[in-house]
């Protein structure tokens, strides 16, 4: 039996099509799901729904009794009060899980910066998950991208009606990426392999060597328009996650993150692709999601 959260998410909801879309057969499908009607159709007639959330002990235990797998993310919640404690508070029921209960195997998204980030907002909580769960000693893997491209679709009506992308990026310094659905396939290849073992990182590096300049040219490429890029200061970005709904502690948590990107690297040219795992390029990407979200 496979458990699979946030089965709705960027990420969790092509982890599910890909199980589902495996040899017939091939596993159980258990999904964890706060609105099982967001589920779609042909989703809801094959696999097994409990309904609530991941960071609920109750819900978490039910959905994996008598599970052997697990994929794991912890969804962003900009409202919450504390980066650190709302990771903390879906980590805890996790390792009470992984004591008590049958989860062999864990799949997890993370990111790149292991022993490298400082202080570096969503990152360093991420990384404190994977040592947090490593410690109950579960076979695990921690899928690990830099930049994901999805991150850009909450620009799709910037682009469109203003012809400009934001980042708050070092404009002329490489900035790897990854595409959902490089790390949806990862997991799912791990997910369906019953078979590895042990606790490591699986980098998930794209193969562009692209600065967020050179991807605001790409866009407007694909796009055939003009757009430009607009590079944003920590203090601006900060200020707009405020003015959309996040709270001090979550805007704070991304600017820092966003310093320690900047200032450590850790998502720039030092980290070598790793195409066997992450083989779209930002390009294709741009072509094959970017262009539907921002022209329709």
């Amino acid at each position: 039996m496979i458990v699979v959260t946030t089965p709705t998410g960027q990420i969790g909801r092509q982890v599910l099509d890909r199980l589902l879309d495996a040899p017939s057969g091939t596993a159980q499908i258990r999904v964890i799901a706060r609105d099982a009607a967001r589920l779609a159709a042909r989703v809801r007639g094959r696999v097994e729904v409990v309904q609530g959330s991941h960071a609920d002990p109750a819900v978490l235990k039910a959905a994996c009794a008598d599970a052997d797998r697990l994929f794991w993310l912890v969804p962003p919640a900009p409202s919450a009060d504390s980066v650190e404690g709302h990771f903390r508070h879906f980590t805890e029921p996790l390792r009470e899980v992984m004591g008590r209960h049958g989860v062999e195997r864990v799949v997890s998204v993370s990111t790149l910066g292991r022993g490298v980030a400082k202080n570096a907002g969503q990152i360093s909580a991420s990384l404190a998950m994977d040592e947090a769960i490593a410690a109950t000693g579960v076979h695990y893997r921690a899928l690990c991208p830099p930049f994901l491209m999805e991150n850009l679709l909450g620009q799709a009506e910037s682009i469109r009606d203003a012809g400009v992308l934001f980042l708050a990026l070092a404009k002329d310094r490489v900035l790897r990426t990854c595409a959902a659905r490089d790390v949806a396939a990862t997991a799912a290849r791990l997910l369906l392999d019953g078979s590895w073992t042990g606790q490591g990182d699986v980098p998930l590096v794209g193969p562009d060597d692209l600065s967020p300049e050179d991807m605001a040219r790409v866009v407007s490429e694909v796009l055939d328009r003009p757009v430009r890029l607009r590079p944003t200061s920590t203090a601006d970005y900060r200020a707009t996650a405020l003015r959309f709904g996040a709270s001090e502690a979550w805007a704070q948590g991304l600017a820092d993150m966003t310093e320690a990107l900047n200032d450590q690297g850790f998502y720039g040219a030092v980290q070598p692709s790793t195409p066997e795992d992450a083989p779209t390029g930002f390009r294709q990407w741009c072509e094959d999601v970017l262009r539907p979200a921002v022209l329709g």
